[in-house]
């Protein structure tokens, strides 16, 4: 089954991948406190505004509590920008998921985005017919296709890396890279998988 990109969240921990029919070449890479989605050296240039984004950030709250912030692309920066300033993550995800809206691709992807704290997490989604935000206690995925809606997902990794590199050998078609963070009271941990032996 192939559902494109997809975020799954929960308390602690959470995670991403780029599954893509489209854009294969693609890797991610680590800028200290942000991952970032972009083409690899050989890709095929490409004017799409949708294939090179953040798509993790680590983001310290005025009251410093860590948290990490995950999505399918640009929202990602606005909402991590508002968790910085101080906004819950529901009033973050839902605020920059309805500014930006879906993508204005051929195929409407919805902007897909996950806000993960220590004790708690909090996933959404904006499609053309819905603006969807929930706190969430398990973890749970939202899919650019077919699971367009929050619902469970058996995620069994405990720290970054290892959700990283579950969520790419999960199986759904055309995977091609994924991110991994864990939030606790340490701080954020960010890792990805790019699939490179």
């Amino acid at each position: 089954m192939y559902v494109g990109r997809f975020v799954v969240v929960a308390p602690g921990i959470g995670g991403y991948r780029v599954s893509s029919r489209s854009f294969p070449n693609r890797r991610i890479t680590d800028r200290g406190e942000t991952l970032t989605v972009g083409p690899t050296p050989d890709a095929p240039d490409t004017d799409n505004p949708y294939v090179s984004y953040n798509c993790a950030r680590a983001v310290e709250t005025p009251a410093g509590e860590p948290l990490a912030a995950l999505g399918n692309g640009s929202h990602v920066d606005p909402i991590a920008e508002k968790l910085e300033r101080g906004y819950p993550a529901r009033d973050a995800l839902a605020s920059a998921l309805l500014a930006l809206d879906y993508e204005k691709d051929d195929y409407d992807t919805p902007r897909v985005a996950g806000v993960v704290d220590a004790e708690e997490a909090t996933i959404g989604v904006v499609r053309r017919d819905a603006l969807l935000v929930e706190a969430v206690d398990e973890p749970t995925v939202v899919a650019t296709y077919e699971t367009d809606s929050p619902e469970p997902y058996d995620l069994t990794a405990t720290d970054a890396q290892s959700a990283a590199t579950e969520l790419l050998g999960a199986d759904l078609e055309h995977p091609v890279c994924a991110a991994g963070a864990t939030v606790n009271d340490d701080g954020v941990s960010l890792a990805f998988d790019n699939g490179e032996d």
